[in-house]
Protein backbone atom coordinates (compact mmCIF):
# COMPACT_ATOMS: atom_id res chain seq x y z
CA UNK A 1 0.00 0.00 0.00
CA UNK A 2 1.16 3.33 1.11
CA UNK A 3 4.45 1.73 2.09
CA UNK A 4 5.57 1.24 -1.12
CA UNK A 5 4.50 4.24 -2.83
CA UNK A 6 6.29 6.30 -0.50
CA UNK A 7 9.00 4.09 -1.08
CA UNK A 8 8.56 5.32 -4.70
CA UNK A 9 8.13 8.55 -4.34
CA UNK A 10 11.01 11.05 -5.27
CA UNK A 11 11.54 13.28 -2.01
CA UNK A 12 13.83 16.19 -1.96
CA UNK A 13 15.63 15.77 1.27
CA UNK A 14 16.82 19.83 0.96
CA UNK A 15 12.80 20.55 1.54
CA UNK A 16 12.47 18.64 4.75
CA UNK A 17 13.71 18.98 8.49
CA UNK A 18 14.31 16.67 11.05
CA UNK A 19 10.80 17.50 13.24
CA UNK A 20 8.41 15.19 14.42
CA UNK A 21 5.12 15.38 14.09
CA UNK A 22 4.24 16.43 17.96
CA UNK A 23 6.68 18.70 18.29
CA UNK A 24 5.43 20.54 15.13
CA UNK A 25 1.44 20.54 16.49
CA UNK A 26 2.58 21.70 20.00
CA UNK A 27 4.29 24.89 18.25
CA UNK A 28 1.25 26.01 16.01
CA UNK A 29 -1.27 24.47 18.20
CA UNK A 30 -0.70 26.35 21.72
CA UNK A 31 -3.48 27.74 23.26
CA UNK A 32 -5.68 27.25 19.96
CA UNK A 33 -7.98 24.16 19.21
CA UNK A 34 -6.49 20.93 17.41
CA UNK A 35 -8.58 18.40 15.73
CA UNK A 36 -6.13 15.07 15.45
CA UNK A 37 -7.83 12.60 13.20
CA UNK A 38 -6.24 9.77 14.37
CA UNK A 39 -5.26 8.20 17.60
CA UNK A 40 -1.79 9.43 18.16
CA UNK A 41 0.87 8.24 21.52
CA UNK A 42 1.59 11.99 21.48
CA UNK A 43 -2.08 12.89 22.04
CA UNK A 44 -1.40 13.69 26.00
CA UNK A 45 1.23 15.81 25.78
CA UNK A 46 -0.48 18.21 22.80
CA UNK A 47 -3.43 18.25 25.48
CA UNK A 48 -1.35 20.16 27.83
CA UNK A 49 -0.05 22.98 25.59
CA UNK A 50 -3.55 23.87 23.95
CA UNK A 51 -7.09 25.17 24.77
CA UNK A 52 -8.62 22.37 22.99
CA UNK A 53 -7.95 19.25 21.81
CA UNK A 54 -10.40 16.56 19.56
CA UNK A 55 -9.13 13.62 18.58
CA UNK A 56 -11.23 11.95 16.19
CA UNK A 57 -10.96 8.23 15.14
CA UNK A 58 -12.39 5.29 13.41
CA UNK A 59 -12.09 3.16 16.30
CA UNK A 60 -12.58 5.30 18.98
CA UNK A 61 -10.49 4.91 22.34
CA UNK A 62 -12.03 6.78 25.80
CA UNK A 63 -12.27 10.39 25.61
CA UNK A 64 -12.71 10.23 21.22
CA UNK A 65 -14.54 11.26 18.98
CA UNK A 66 -16.39 9.25 16.42
CA UNK A 67 -15.34 10.01 12.24
CA UNK A 68 -19.10 11.13 12.36
CA UNK A 69 -18.25 14.20 14.44
CA UNK A 70 -15.53 15.06 11.98
CA UNK A 71 -18.11 17.55 10.14
CA UNK A 72 -18.82 19.23 13.75
CA UNK A 73 -15.02 19.88 14.94
CA UNK A 74 -12.61 20.17 12.11
CA UNK A 75 -14.14 23.29 10.70
CA UNK A 76 -13.91 24.64 14.42
CA UNK A 77 -9.88 23.75 14.56
CA UNK A 78 -7.14 26.04 14.35
CA UNK A 79 -4.91 23.03 13.83
CA UNK A 80 -6.04 20.36 11.99
CA UNK A 81 -3.87 17.25 12.19
CA UNK A 82 -4.95 13.92 9.69
CA UNK A 83 -3.24 10.70 9.99
CA UNK A 84 -2.07 9.46 6.41
CA UNK A 85 -4.05 6.60 6.72
CA UNK A 86 -7.14 8.64 5.41
CA UNK A 87 -4.90 8.41 1.87
CA UNK A 88 -5.62 4.90 1.85
CA UNK A 89 -9.02 4.82 3.59
CA UNK A 90 -9.89 8.04 0.98
CA UNK A 91 -11.52 9.80 2.99
CA UNK A 92 -8.59 12.54 2.93
CA UNK A 93 -10.48 14.74 0.49
CA UNK A 94 -13.17 15.39 2.46
CA UNK A 95 -11.53 16.25 6.13
CA UNK A 96 -9.38 18.34 4.02
CA UNK A 97 -12.56 20.11 2.63
CA UNK A 98 -13.77 20.45 6.15
CA UNK A 99 -10.55 22.30 7.54
CA UNK A 100 -11.15 26.34 8.13
CA UNK A 101 -9.05 28.09 5.47
CA UNK A 102 -7.16 29.33 7.95
CA UNK A 103 -6.16 26.50 10.18
CA UNK A 104 -2.98 24.91 9.82
CA UNK A 105 -3.09 21.77 8.63
CA UNK A 106 -0.75 18.82 8.86
CA UNK A 107 -0.61 15.20 7.03
CA UNK A 108 1.25 12.76 9.40
CA UNK A 109 2.45 9.52 9.84
CA UNK A 110 4.03 6.40 8.72
CA UNK A 111 2.10 6.54 5.72
CA UNK A 112 2.03 9.92 4.99
CA UNK A 113 4.20 10.58 1.98
CA UNK A 114 6.85 13.39 2.25
CA UNK A 115 5.65 15.05 -1.17
CA UNK A 116 4.72 18.83 -2.18
CA UNK A 117 2.03 17.81 -3.96
CA UNK A 118 0.17 18.01 -0.80
CA UNK A 119 0.11 21.73 -0.38
CA UNK A 120 -1.81 21.69 -3.79
CA UNK A 121 -4.87 20.53 -1.42
CA UNK A 122 -4.40 23.20 1.32
CA UNK A 123 -2.04 21.05 3.42
CA UNK A 124 0.81 23.24 5.28
CA UNK A 125 3.05 20.39 6.68
CA UNK A 126 3.83 16.71 5.44
CA UNK A 127 5.36 14.98 8.25
CA UNK A 128 6.31 11.19 7.58
CA UNK A 129 9.58 9.04 8.06
CA UNK A 130 12.40 8.36 5.85
CA UNK A 131 14.40 4.99 6.41
CA UNK A 132 17.83 5.88 7.24
CA UNK A 133 19.43 2.47 8.37
CA UNK A 134 17.57 -0.35 6.33
CA UNK A 135 19.55 -3.28 8.11
CA UNK A 136 18.36 -1.80 11.25
CA UNK A 137 15.01 -1.21 10.69
CA UNK A 138 14.76 -5.04 9.57
CA UNK A 139 16.42 -6.51 12.17
CA UNK A 140 14.00 -4.27 14.25
CA UNK A 141 10.77 -5.38 12.99
CA UNK A 142 12.00 -8.86 12.58
CA UNK A 143 12.36 -8.64 16.92
CA UNK A 144 8.80 -7.40 16.49
CA UNK A 145 8.99 -3.62 17.18
CA UNK A 146 6.07 -1.47 17.26
CA UNK A 147 6.93 1.66 15.36
CA UNK A 148 8.06 3.77 18.20
CA UNK A 149 10.90 1.04 19.14
CA UNK A 150 12.15 0.46 15.51
CA UNK A 151 15.57 2.68 15.11
CA UNK A 152 17.13 3.49 11.96
CA UNK A 153 14.53 5.76 10.91
CA UNK A 154 14.34 9.71 10.23
CA UNK A 155 10.73 11.96 11.25
CA UNK A 156 10.92 14.46 8.62
CA UNK A 157 8.57 17.28 7.87
CA UNK A 158 7.88 19.04 4.82
CA UNK A 159 6.20 22.35 5.17
CA UNK A 160 4.68 24.61 2.42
Amino acid sequence: GMATINSLLEMDETSCIELNASELIMEKGEGKRIAIVGHFPFVLRVREYSKEVWVIEKNPKEGDFGEAEADNLIPQADVVAITGTTLTNHTLDHLLELCNSRAYVIVLGDSAPLSPILFDYGVDAVSGTKVVDPILVLRCVSEGANFRQIKGVSRLTMMK
